[in-house]
């Protein structure tokens, strides 16, 4: 039995495609991603072992195993149909959804290609038979490599980080505090590898199941040492804060429904400062107006502040002075004065917030040029902004912000004693989506060791502890508010420090099998 399924490497590597995929979508089931990719190592191992084997047939099998992949996990893109919010016709909205599911998994396997090619190169240096346990590290290093490299640039979306399917599973994620979440996807990698490589090939196959288990409990082990070490707590960092849901979606707001939406934030800010609440956020462009521009709806939230003694953080547009428009962030202090500091979001949507290449897309394209309920293209903040209240300084980040690490990251080294996400994922209603979005804010509040408070106008909004435990919880589509006592914090994790240099390491680690592997072929060829 085995030996037949081993005859047929390219299904494994898609069918673990598959299944990885999907316990992204049902994170429950986090506990079979340890072994998951099995198949996708298996598929790896026999296909790229083949000595006759062209470059541009180990790109297709890696392309496909990341098209697969993704595509599974974005299914939920066939929801935003028909796309009424945005007043496209329903011929239209099917070619955007279609191109969007199948074209935004065809960006993220472009590059997922190469995971193979480097694989083997790295292979035909022959360094794997002078060390054949180094197949399963190489292998995980250049996918984490490939992870984060969905970073660097709009099209690639970190949507599918391997360690978002531990997100049921707390303690499995706290490493993510020492070297980032891509540390947790190689562990996550090479536990799967080890166990691979016992299954293709028969040496060391009790220390490769040794070594699998042994990363498990040293993951597993650190979560525990975290949980023991004491907390220095003062009573001067801690504040009551609340997120707000007015649970009002893109459609409404853009439709006249200033009044209904004022008439809920009044509503839950009082209800939340009843309870105690000192910092109120509320979601992205909770009012789709430039603040600076509109002394009634600035008025209304300087009132709030003031009449209910609140520092009130607003989503909104703003306008710089030369004329340039952000999708924003304001703080409004208990006085009612507005900051003068303005957050700007650093990382737009595609298509959403500014269309790339937009003159191309306009003339392939043109419902995706015209999917955008903005009049123009938006600009992207230049820093972190940081908002000062009397408890310590406040980072920001907007809906999109929150899956792009780095943002974070510069937020907490800049000095954010606390995080918030202002955000609105109404497009997505209550598909997979939202809870994947969801996910990425507790993956940010785990490496950097901060609390974060995420308010999102029809859900999820949430409070997050640094360990990434959930405080609480407002259901999606649902209108309400959520009031926590968080604490600011300065103390930084080793992630925090340190930040991407994991993935540095892996790419030195990857070059340098390469390098080691050429000059002992070099060497051989010359005795």
């Amino acid at each position: 039995m085995l030996k037949t399924i081993l005859q047929k490497p390219l299904l494994l590597t898609l069918a673990g495609s598959v299944i990885t995929a999907l316990i992204l979508v049902f994170p429950v089931l986090g506990i079979l991603q340890w072994i998951s990719m099995i198949p996708i190592f298996l598929g790896a191992y026999l296909l790229l072992e083949k000595p006759i084997l062209k470059r541009g047939r180990a790109y297709l099998y890696g392309f496909l195993t990341v098209y697969v992949y993704y595509f599974v996990l974005y299914h939920w893109f066939v929801s935003l149909y028909p796309l009424d919010f945005v007043g496209l016709e329903k011929g239209a909205a099917a070619f955007v959804v279609a191109i969007a599911w199948l074209g935004l998994p065809l960006l993220q396997a472009i590059p997922g290609g190469f995971i193979f090619v480097c694989y083997r190169l790295i292979r035909k240096t022959g360094i794997f038979d002078r060390a054949p346990i180094l197949r399963p590290f190489a292998f995980s290093a250049l996918w984490v490599i490939f992870e984060w490299s969905s970073t660097l640039h709009w099209t690639g979306v970190p949507w599918g980080r391997l360690a978002l399917g531990q997100i049921k599973m707390l303690p499995m994620l706290q490493s993510a505090s020492l070297f980032g979440s891509y540390f947790v996807s190689f562990l996550i990698l090479a536990v799967n590898g080890l166990l691979a490589y016992a299954i293709v090939f028969s040496e060391k196959r009790r220390f490769c199941a040794f070594m699998a288990a042994g990363i498990l409990a040293g993951n597993l082990g650190y979560s525990v040492m975290m949980r023991f070490l004491p907390a220095q707590e003062r009573a001067e960092d801690f504040v009551c804060a609340a997120v707000l849901q007015p649970n009002i979606g893109s459609q409404e707001k853009w439709s006249n429904a200033e009044g209904l939406t004022m008439e809920r934030c009044e509503e839950f800010t009082r209800k939340a400062a009843e309870e105690g609440a000192e910092l109120v956020v509320m979601p992205e462009t909770v009012l789709p107006v430039e603040l600076t521009n509109d002394d009634y709806a600035s008025g209304f939230f300087s009132y709030l502040a003031r009449e209910y003694d609140v520092y009130l953080i607003v989503g909104a547009f703003y306008t710089d002075a030369n004329d340039e428009e952000y999708n924003a962030l304001y703080l409004y202090s208990p006085d009612g004065e507005m900051s003068e500091t303005v957050y700007g979001k650093r990382h737009l949507v595609p298509f959403g917030e500014y269309v790339p290449m937009r003159d191309f897309v306009s003339l392939i394209f043109p419902p995706l040029a015209d999917i955008s309920m903005l009049s123009g293209d938006l600009m992207p903040g230049k820093d972190s902004a940081l908002f000062e209240t009397e408890w310590g300084r406040v980072g920001s980040l907007i809906c999109f912000d929150s899956i792009y690490e780095q943002l974070n990251l510069d937020s907490v080294r800049d000095g954010a004693d606390l995080m918030v996400i202002s955000s609105n994922d109404s497009w997505f209603f209550d598909s997979a989506a939202i809870y994947q979005h969801q996910a990425q804010a507790q993956l940010r509040a785990i490496e950097c060791g901060r609390y974060i408070l995420r308010s999102a106008n029809t859900g999820i909004s949430t409070i997050i502890a640094p360990n990434g435990e959930i405080l609480s919880w407002i259901d999606p589509l649902t209108e309400g508010y959520a009031v926590c006592q968080v604490r600011m914090l300065s103390r930084n994790t080793p992630y925090t420090v340190v930040g991407n240099l994991f993935v540095f390491l892996s790419i030195a680690f990857c070059a340098g099998l390469f390098c080691v592997g050429l000059v002992l072929k070099k060497r051989e060829k010359q005795l």
